[in-house]
């Protein structure tokens, strides 16, 4: 059986410059190729075959229909985690395939069996080509991503179906006939499928590699956050410029004809990417002298400044997630140029103020006394330092204290805390007869 003709073809007398390509040229190569595509399908011995091939497909088309729901049930039906349930769902699609390839295969022993004369190397070669995509697909459920998934077994399935069907040669000398050249250098078609092929595998394998090393290193809790984040980063770094590297090196290209374009990159990110660098280099810089950690408590001055926790240190920004579950993005050029209160940087602890007014009736001694006892019976008040009260000034209507306590989590709020204070020595006052004061007016009547 002879699917594409195996003369030999000389790739310097294919070669299609993109220059010089003419619309003659273009028509004259496809119908070359669709005169031959004709000739091997209109062929006496390939109608039997065809039939097969046809009904194959069709019965895989029911099969499919037929098992795919009840699968399904079957699989929700099992106590398993919810990847493992995603990845059998996966496989139960391959019901097409399978089923495809059971009438294949007893279509072709029967054929054999009954007519030895026909040729049945197309059906082997159908075969071949459902049990390569079955055993591709099964293999691909490592890749939890599911356009990445999908795009690894499409090009893996291609390569193989290429190679069963022994026109690997043949499609590499077409594409490398089509490109131009750049000095001693030649940019085709191939070089540049090869690229993308390269490229895309290696950064799959990169991100796998990546995704284990930060699940493993988010587990050494003998490191501190910033460096676990910072060996994330500089883990990924190197992977994917070794990639990007191998995958250059793999498909051929001379790294020396790139150099032509290192002015024009450099240019470019001189202008275009500055900020982008920048934010890059800022994040490596927090992460070494540690001045922002995820997990610290920082303040954005300004009117409109967000106070909540850092939760991730990327690449380009931190991430602040507020009181109210608002997540600032802030680029880390930010935290480089301009002030930021880390209420965290040293020690968790901070101190809180609460003030309050009493009537000059009332015993300072005691107000303070009592304030300091309120403070103290506070859930999240730490006891070292202690609580202390303080009479700030004589007012118009009122004594006025300021109470001086100390909190270690502020990433759960501070007006919280503050309203059980406030609670608590309203309760107090109530209890022991002393008044809050509200302004009031003194009229005199002179009549």
């Amino acid at each position: 059986m002879v699917f594409m003709s195996t003369n030999t073809v000389s790739p310097a007398n294919t070669y299609l410059d993109l220059p010089n390509l003419s619309v003659e040229k273009v028509s004259d190569k496809a119908s070359s190729l669709y005169d031959m595509a004709f000739e091997a399908i209109t062929h006496d011995s390939l109608w039997l075959p065809i039939t097969v091939i046809i009904c194959a497909l069709a019965f895989g088309a029911f099969f499919r229909r037929v098992t795919s729901e009840r699968l399904h049930e079957i699989i929700d039906k099992q106590n398993i985690s919810y990847r493992a349930n995603q990845i059998l769902k996966n496989i139960a699609k391959l019901s097409f395939q399978t089923g495809s390839l059971v009438f294949v295969s007893l279509a072709q022993i029967i054929i054999v069996a009954a007519f030895p004369d026909i040729d049945t190397a197309a059906l082997i070669a159908i075969s071949k080509l459902l049990i390569a995509w079955i055993f591709i697909r099964i293999l691909a459920q490592i890749i939890e991503n599911s356009f990445v998934r999908k795009t690894v077994a499409l090009f893996a399935w291609i390569i193989a179906a290429l190679s069963i069907l022994n026109v690997m040669e043949q499609t590499q000398i077409a594409l490398d006939a089509i490109g131009m050249n750049f000095g001693d250098w030649r940019l085709s078609l191939l070089t540049i499928a090869k690229f993308t092929v390269a490229i895309f595998v290696l950064l799959t394998v990169t991100r796998l590699l990546v995704n284990t090393a930060e699940r493993n290193l988010q587990r050494a809790t003998d490191l501190s956050p910033s460096v676990r984040v910072l060996l994330i980063k500089i883990i990924k770094v190197v992977l994917v410029s070794l990639a990007v590297l191998i995958g250059i090196t793999t498909a051929g290209i001379d790294l020396s004809a790139l150099a032509i374009f290192g002015g024009a990159l450099g240019l470019g990110i001189g202008f275009g990417l500055q900020k982008v660098i920048s934010n890059l280099f800022s994040g490596m810089l927090l992460l070494i002298d540690k001045s922002i950690k995820p997990g610290d408590v920082i303040e954005l001055p300004g009117g409109d400044g967000a106070f909540g926790w850092v939760s991730h240190l990327g690449a380009r920004y931190v991430s602040l997630v507020t009181r109210d579950n608002k997540e600032y993005l802030i680029p880390n050029e930010e935290f480089i140029t301009q002030p930021v209160i880390n209420w965290s940087y040293s020690d968790r602890k901070i101190r809180v103020k609460t003030t309050f007014g009493v009537d000059y009736n009332s015993d300072p001694h005691l107000i303070k006394k009592l304030a300091v006892e309120v403070a103290s019976n506070v859930k999240r008040v730490v006891a070292d330092p202690k609580p202390k009260c303080h009479l700030l000034e004589f007012g118009d209507s009122s004594l006025n204290f300021v109470l001086l306590y100390w909190v270690e989590d502020a990433e759960n709020g501070i007006t919280n805390t503050k309203g059980d204070i406030m609670i608590g020595l309203w309760d107090i006052f109530k209890e022991h007869g002393i008044e809050i004061p509200f302004p009031h007016r003194v009229l005199i009547d002179k009549r």
